[in-house]
Parts: structure tokens; C-alpha cells; sequence
């Protein structure tokens, strides 16, 4: 999952397994805190997530993190990069997935259908990366965490009441890395969105959303 600017988001991928009329591979479990794959691992499988939630990182020379994307229920991770994986790729939940060869993206081998839907969820990958980059290099500290928290809404909120709630299973060092910001920054534009009663903190993990119009203002950039 990227962030992107809210107005320009495009509609979800489907939670549902992609189509395959192939045999299917083994599901693959993941427990919090393991890795599923590594940063430079040759890629032999592309994965659909199909329950919990992942984090995709890269490390910089001198040490310092950049997480690249969350992987969501929906969403396909692994996608090659001169046939290496790009980023290293880490459970922050338990998570499940469906696994697909390289193969089926590169050459559609034996399932043209999933070769076509393989390559539109790569296509879409590039579109929103592009999109995330923009909102990186536009938006302010509070239209970027605006923008990122309105998109887990639409993406994965609960009603409640008029309300919306939405889990963080992400640290705020995890966010701050992810929206090119620093953790005390993440942390404050957290506070003032307290303050102005547009969120509300139930703990660390569980936010409500008490004014989704107010929210989406901010990340679209509106002072109304």
C-alpha cells in the first residue's frame, strides 16, 4: 500500500485470490516479526496478501531505514527488479498469503488470465509509487499523515457509530519512515489532530477518525 493524494486514488485491489485455473501453491504463513523475503534475494515468487499486514523496507548505506510501502490484504508483493526483490519484507502481523511463480508474470506459462491480472497489479504498483513520490515531495507534515491515515480509512476502517476506527498495527517510527517525516514530527501532527477533535487516540494501535470530512480536507490540502 502507498499513499496517495486522496482525490487521485484509484479503486482498491479486490481481497479476492487472483484468478488461476493452475494448480495453486502452498499458502504461506507468516508470524510477526519474520521475514518473507530480503533485500537482493533472486525472485522465484510473487505473493498475494490474503490476511494481515506487511512492511517493505530498504536500508540506506549509513544505516538510515525507508519503509517503501505496507503490503495489505489485496495487494501483491515480490515484484522483480532485474529478477532480485528490492526491498526486504517483514511480517507485522500474522499474515497469510497465496504464493505465484515468477514465471506466470514474465511468461503467463500456462495461465494466460493470471499472466494478464499479474501484470495489471504490477501496473498499478508503478501508478501508485509514482503518486507516493508526489505526495512526498508536495505535501506538508499534516497533509501527509492526513493523507495516510484517510487511505487506511477507505482501505481497511470500521464503521462505529459515525465514526470511522482503524487499526495501526505500524509503529510510529514505522509511519514516520514511510512519509519521509521523523518520529517526534509523526507523533505531534498526531496530537494536534487530537486537538482539533478530527481523531480520536484509543491506544497506540486503534484510531477514530471523528471527522473523516475534516481529514480528507487536510490531506487534499483544504484549510476549510
Amino acid at each position: 500500500m502507498y499513499v496517495t493524494i486522496p482525490c487521485d486514488i484509484a479503486p482498491f485491489p479486490s481481497t479476492a485470490p487472483l484468478a488461476c485455473s493452475a494448480p495453486k501453491a502452498a499458502e504461506a504463513r507468516l508470524k510477526p516479526g519474520a521475514y518473507l523475503y530480503f533485500e537482493g534475494d533472486e525472485v522465484e515468487w510473487l505473493y498475494q496478501v490474503t490476511s494481515g499486514v506487511l512492511r517493505l523496507t530498504r536500508l540506506l548505506a549509513d544505516g538510515r531505514r525507508q519503509v517503501i510501502a505496507f503490503g495489505y490484504p489485496g495487494d501483491i508483493v515480490g515484484f522483480p527488479a532485474a529478477g532480485l526483490h528490492h526491498t526486504d519484507c517483514e511480517a507485522l502481523t500474522d499474515v497469510r498469503l497465496q504464493p505465484f511463480r515468477r514465471s506466470h508474470l514474465e511468461n503467463g506459462e500456462g495461465d494466460p488470465e493470471l499472466h494478464r491480472a499479474l501484470l495489471q497489479a504490477a501496473l498499478r504498483e508503478i501508478s501508485a509509487m509514482q503518486d507516493h513520490f508526489m505526495m512526498l515531495g508536495r505535501k506538508s507534515a499534516t497533509e501527509k499523515l492526513a493523507s495516510f491515515l484517510s487511505v487506511l480509512s477507505d482501505r481497511v476502517g470500521e464503521d462505529l457509530g459515525a465514526y470511522r476506527q482503524i487499526n495501526l498495527p505500524m509503529s510510529r517510527s514505522d509511519i514516520a519512515d514511510f512519509l519521509g517525516l521523523t518520529t517526534e514530527t509523526v507523533s505531534r501532527t498526531f496530537t494536534q489532530l487530537r486537538k482539533s477533535q478530527i481523531i480520536a487516540i484509543h491506544n497506540i494501535h486503534t484510531i477514530i477518525i471523528q471527522r473523516p470530512t475534516a481529514l480528507r480536507g487536510l490531506a487534499e490540502g483544504s484549510d476549510d
